[in-house]
């Protein structure tokens, strides 16, 4: 039932809308206030609509929520309508590293100095130039002749600049998205979609924290399934309108936990793998810090790899493999360097396709100029891979993973080869001169005739043949079973006074340096009273005495 309401001093009733007649006009109004009338009162004779306006001021163009140049430094602004990424109210404490101490022992020089100056009034601007030219000569120094574990550290570095620090850089207007639209949205993972010159990207990437507290949020940049269910999502979604993908890597790997196992970690970075590879659009992947394993192919299957000039990229950390092999994660700079995890290794080894500069100090000296260097690689390889045509650009990407990992020394190896996976069929060995092998194996054989003719004589073998031959003709043709048992019995006799002789020293080594030039071959060699023969594993005699 509707009711009205008088107001004071106006002597009409005005209307009174229901509640199921206020959430119907809900939908024409701004802010809560109503823009349409809502009826007229039922009640009384004098009776006028009420209406409600609203004056709103005339937007200009592309004020809201975009600004030209929106700066993520800056307190509430562009971020608030964007992301619950927003600047931090504290500042990122100095981190120092190992290999750092001594530039840091070179400022405090400078700052003492500094001070000495300002306290005394003295004038000691050369000094302090002197000390500053040596800082950043030695800032250059250290900083192109790093070790891979250097590198390692400076990629985990806490103040290096994470995935939405250059997104907020590199593009014009960047909305991100969530939902794996199975009930989770991880924050390991972060989608959205983006804007570079005027072009549209899907960039997706691991989100670390910027301090403890966003390190637990996003638990460390290790993402569980749900994360990379809804990069899957997103590359479906990029697949589906034609957007070219972006993403960027920086996580230790996988989460690894009992819960992330049973909801299928495996399964999801498989499947994920497999879908990339049949995705129809460019996608190019960049490795800001840390590539770990699995974690990070799964969003890593790309037609071009780019990695920062400090970043790697492993299947397991220097650590671990050091705790596998040495037994002791003491040895990780060994580890390191044997795993060839760094941005030019990898690039030797074509499974990087570029190297991303970063300034002197690494990527948190200047993080500003860092996403420059990274936009405009990007820029520059999707141009390049906006040629190609659907056909061409998955067979680019199918060719650069089938390549990995074969070697052939001396001889190159053509990636369609290898993509057939058909091996050459050529002989191990080489067909050409063997003479010299031929002497060798006679002048062997003669000596082995030697040193057996040697150990029948000394034996008294020799005797024993004779006596058994004389007896034989007495016998005539057909020897009795007596005579049988005694040639049995002198073979055996024979047999093992030679397997002595064999075991001579000079014999043994002699017949191991032939056996090794000859192996696999097989020739028999006849001398005047027997022969040799050689089958690449025994010696045997054979003929007479």
């Amino acid at each position: 039932m509707s009711s009205g309401v008088a107001f004071p001093g106006s002597g009409t009733l005005a209307y009174k809308p229901s509640a199921s007649e206020f959430i119907r006009s809900s939908s024409n109004g701004v802010c809560g206030l109503q823009l349409k009338a809502l009826g007229k009162a039922p009640l009384g004779t004098k009776m006028r609509d009420f209406t409600v306006s609203s004056k709103l001021r005339k937007v200009k163009k592309h004020e809201y929520p975009w600004t030209q140049d929106p700066d993520i430094n800056v307190k509430g602004g562009v971020l608030s309508h964007l992301s619950p990424f927003k600047p931090l109210k504290e500042k990122p404490k100095p981190v120092t590293l190992d290999f750092e101490k001594p530039l840091m022992d070179l400022q405090k020089k400078i700052i003492g100095v500094q001070k000495m100056a300002n306290e005394t009034g003295l004038d000691f601007t050369d000094q302090i130039i002197s000390l500053e030219n040596k800082y950043q000569q030695a800032l250059k120094d250290l900083y192109t002749h790093l070790t891979p574990i250097q590198r390692v550290n400076i990629a985990r570095h806490p103040n290096r600049p994470t995935f939405l620090d250059h997104i907020f850089n590199i593009t014009e207007k960047f909305v991100e998205l969530h939902g794996d639209r199975a009930g989770y949205d991880d924050p390991a993972i972060v989608t959205g979609l983006g804007t570079i010159n005027g072009r549209s990207y899907m960039f997706m990437g691991h989100q670390k924290g910027r301090n403890t507290k966003e390190n637990i949020q996003r638990n460390f940049g290790m993402p569980t399934p749900h994360g990379y269910r809804k990069a899957l999502r997103m590359m479906y979604y990029a697949d589906h309108h034609g957007f070219p993908i972006v993403t960027f890597i920086d996580t230790p790997g996988a989460y690894a936990d009992l819960k992330s196992e049973e909801l299928g970690q495996g399964e999801a970075i498989a499947h994920n793998l497999r879908t990339m590879f049949g995705l129809k659009v460019p996608i190019v992947s960049i490795v800001m810090g840390e590539g770990g394993s699995g974690g990070a192919l799964a969003i890593g299957c790309a037609n071009k790899l780019l990695m920062m000039e400090n970043a790697v990229f492993y299947v397991a950390s220097p650590e671990a493999c050091a705790a596998i092999l040495w037994k002791t994660a003491k040895a990780s700079p060994k580890a390191a360097e044997k795993l060839k995890i760094t941005a030019g290794e990898l690039c030797k080894l074509q499974i990087a396709d570029g190297i991303i500069p970063e300034p002197l100090g690494g990527a948190h000296a200047d993080p500003y100029w860092t996403s420059q260097q990274i936009k405009a690689a990007i820029t520059e390889s999707m141009d390049e891979l906006l040629e190609m045509d659907t056909q061409e650009l998955l067979r680019h990407r199918n060719q650069k993973f089938r390549k990995i990992g074969g070697f052939q020394e001396g001889i190159p190896i053509d990636p369609k080869r290898k993509v057939n996976m058909k091996k050459k069929e050529t002989p191990l060995l080489q067909p050409g001169d063997t003479s010299d092998v031929d002497e060798k194996v006679e002048s062997f054989g003669s000596e082995v005739l030697h040193v057996m003719e040697d150990v029948i004589k000394s034996s008294d073998l020799k005797r024993k043949i004779e006596m058994l031959k004389s007896e034989q003709e007495k016998a005539g043709k057909t020897p009795d079973a007596q005579s049988r048992l005694k040639v049995q019995a002198l073979e055996e006799e024979i047999k093992q006074e030679l397997a002595k002789a064999m075991d001579i020293p000079e014999l043994k080594d002699k017949h191991e340096k032939l056996r090794s030039e000859v192996f696999g071959t097989e020739e028999s060699y006849g001398g005047a009273n027997g022969s040799v023969i050689i089958d690449g594993s025994e010696l045997h005699y054979s003929g007479g005495v």
